[in-house]
C-alpha cells in the first residue's frame, strides 16, 4: 500500500533543500504511511496522524506511534502526505495552519492523481510563496506558515456535509456527499421486526444502521465495524441524534486483516473493493470470510455489491446456504446463511 509520494515528501531533507527538524522540534505528519526512509539529521518528534485503520496499523507495525486524529498546536512543522480526496487533502492543510507556529514550515507531498498541482497552485494564489520539486513519480511542494493564517484557513477549509438533511458527514469519507446508491438499494431488503444482535461491517457515517433500526427497532443491539475512525466518529454522532434508544458499539477495524471476537445473528454489508488507489476485489471477499467467521450458526450475511463482483463461489463456500436477493441494473443483493 506504500506509495512514491511518501519518499517524495522526504526528499527535500535528503537533498538538503529544506533543513531537517533537530530534536528539539514537533513534527505534525498528517495523512502519514509507510514507505519512506528518513534521511540523515532528520531528528525531529513525530505526530503521526493516520485514520485508516489498515495505514495505521502498518506504522504502528513499523515502531512508529500513531494516532488517528490530531491534536495540540505550537507545531515546529507539519508534513502532509495527500490522498485521493480533494476536500479532506485541503482540510489536512488547514490542520497544519491552525497547529504550526507562524514561520513554521508546511511540506506538502502527493502524486497527480491525488490533485496536487491544483493543490499547490490554490496555496500560492492565496500569496503564500511556494518551492516545489518533482521526485518518484509525484511532487512536493513546501512553504511557510504565516503569521496571519485566517485568510488561507477560510478559503481552504471544506465544511461538513448533511446527507438526506439527517447525517453529517465530511471529505474524505465513502459517499460524504449523498447516500450510496448500493446502501440504498440494499435498505429494501432489510428484515423488518428483527430482534437480535446484528453487526454492520464497513458501516461509514452509519446510514445502514439507521436504516436497520427504523426497519426493526426491537434490535438487540448492532455493532459497528469501520476501517475510517472519522467516519466511525461521524457514524456515532447521527447514531446518537437519529437512533438514540438503539444499544450500539463502535469498533475502528480493519476486517480484512484483524479478527472480529463478537458472534452475530446478522451481519449487514456494502463491502469495499478498493483500498487506498489500488482496486482490490479480493479485500471484499476477504470480509465475507471475516463475516463467515463471525455469523452464529442460523445466522445470515446481507450483502449489496456491484453486478460485475464476482462474490457468490466465496459465498457458496463458506455459508451453508446462499443465494441472490434481489438485482437492478447497477447492484446485487446476496445472502449467506450459516
Amino acid at each position: 500500500m506504500t506509495r512514491d509520494a511518501a519518499k517524495t515528501l522526504f526528499h527535500p531533507f535528503a537533498t538538503m533543500l529544506l533543513t531537517p527538524p533537530a530534536k528539539d522540534e514537533r513534527v505534525l505528519f498528517l495523512g502519514a504511511e509507510t514507505g519512506y526512509e528518513l534521511p540523515d539529521e532528520f531528528d525531529g518528534a513525530f505526530t503521526a496522524v493516520q485514520s485508516f485503520r489498515p495505514l495505521y496499523n502498518g506504522l504502528m507495525k513499523r515502531g512508529i506511534e500513531a494516532q488517528p486524529f490530531s491534536e495540540g498546536d505550537d507545531y515546529n512543522m507539519a508534513l502532509v502526505l495527500m490522498n485521493k480526496h480533494r476536500g479532506a487533502n485541503e482540510n489536512f492543510l488547514v490542520d497544519a495552519l491552525k497547529r504550526v507556529r507562524p514561520g513554521g514550515r508546511i511540506v506538502v507531498a502527493g502524486s497527480k492523481e491525488d490533485g496536487v498541482q491544483s493543490l499547490r497552485k490554490r496555496v500560492a494564489a492565496l500569496e503564500l510563496e511556494t518551492e516545489h520539486l518533482a521526485k518518484y513519480h509525484a511532487q512536493a511542494f513546501w512553504f511557510v506558515r504565516p503569521d496571519n493564517a485566517d485568510t488561507a484557513i477560510a478559503a481552504l477549509a471544506q465544511p461538513e456535509a448533511f446527507v438526506l438533511d439527517r447525517f453529517v458527514t465530511a471529505p474524505g469519507m465513502f459517499s460524504h456527499g449523498e447516500a450510496d446508491a448500493g446502501s440504498v438499494f440494499l435498505t429494501r431488503y432489510l428484515p423488518k421486526g428483527f430482534k437480535k444482535l446484528a453487526a454492520d461491517f464497513g458501516a461509514g457515517w452509519g446510514f445502514l444502521t439507521a436504516e436497520l433500526y427504523k426497519a426493526s427497532p426491537e434490535i438487540e443491539g448492532v455493532d459497528l465495524y469501520e476501517a475510517d475512525h472519522a467516519a466511525m466518529e461521524a457514524a456515532r454522532r447521527n447514531l446518537n441524534v437519529l437512533a438514540p434508544k438503539l444499544s450500539a458499539r463502535y469498533f475502528w477495524h480493519d476486517l480484512a486483516r484483524e479478527e472480529v471476537k463478537n458472534r452475530y445473528d446478522l451481519i449487514i454489508m456494502n463491502p469495499p473493493f478498493h483500498e487506498g488507489h489500488a482496486s482490490e476485489p479480493q479485500l471484499g471477499q476477504a470480509i465475507i470470510k471475516t463475516a463467515a467467521t463471525a455469523l452464529k450458526t442460523g445466522g445470515e450475511l446481507l450483502l449489496v455489491a456491484n453486478r460485475g463482483l464476482s462474490y457468490e463461489p466465496t459465498l457458496k463456500e463458506l455459508f451453508k446456504t446462499s443465494s441472490e436477493v434481489a438485482r437492478n441494473a447497477r447492484y446485487k443483493v446476496l445472502s449467506g446463511k450459516k
